[in-house]
């Protein structure tokens, strides 16, 4: 057993750590450090695998990752040639006669069935229009009706109030010149 060994390895035993404690330490002699020394790196280099684990799973990844960009690469390149293959062949098809003289009947109907509507709209508007001025006269002649109306009674209760004035001061005139008649006679 060689007696140089790093302070990490034995620093990382965990059966050395629970064997070797501050106090422990100043009672045991340089042979019995040593031989703790040798079991420490022992158990590293038996138990420990956590270094070997660590480089077997970047070399793993490293290769998972490889194989998945050239999985990418093969995926984008089919998908490359199937699009350049629709543009060269299927779009030239879809674009001869048969589609454009479906195309142009479709834009006749469209067209026709446009100009329909658009009459059907503006009828529509000048039989709204209509209504809405018969709706309206009717609407401004009841208004007036009952403005009349109620001109009329306002009218009659003004002249009621205005004869009930009237009679009022006839009255007061009339006590008035009795009282200045008999003031005259003294």
């Amino acid at each position: 057993m060689s007696t140089s060994s790093s302070p990490v390895k034995i620093a990382g035993s965990p059966l050395i750590q629970s064997l070797k404690s501050r106090e422990n330490l100043d009672f045991l002699g340089a042979a019995s450090q040593l031989v703790i020394k040798d079991i420490g790196e022992i158990h590293s280099r038996l138990l420990d695998h956590r270094p070997i684990i660590q480089s077997e799973t970047r070399y793993f990844i490293k290769q998972f990752e490889e194989k998945r960009g050239l999985r990418e690469m093969r995926v984008l390149d089919n998908l490359k040639n199937s699009i350049c293959e629709t543009k060269e062949q299927t779009l030239p098809q879809c674009t001869t006669g048969v589609v454009q003289e479906r195309l142009e009947s479709v834009l006749k109907t469209l067209e026709t069935v446009n100009q329909t509507i658009l009459r059907l709209q503006k009828r529509e508007l000048e039989n709204s229009k209509r209504g809405a001025s018969s709706a309206g006269d009717e609407k401004i002649r009841s208004s007036l009706e009952m403005f009349i109306r109620e001109h009329e009674q306002r009218c009659q209760a003004v002249d009621e109030d205005h004869k009930k004035a009237v009679l009022r001061l006839k009255e007061q005139y009339v006590t008035m010149d009795k009282e200045l008649s008999k003031l005259k006679t003294f």
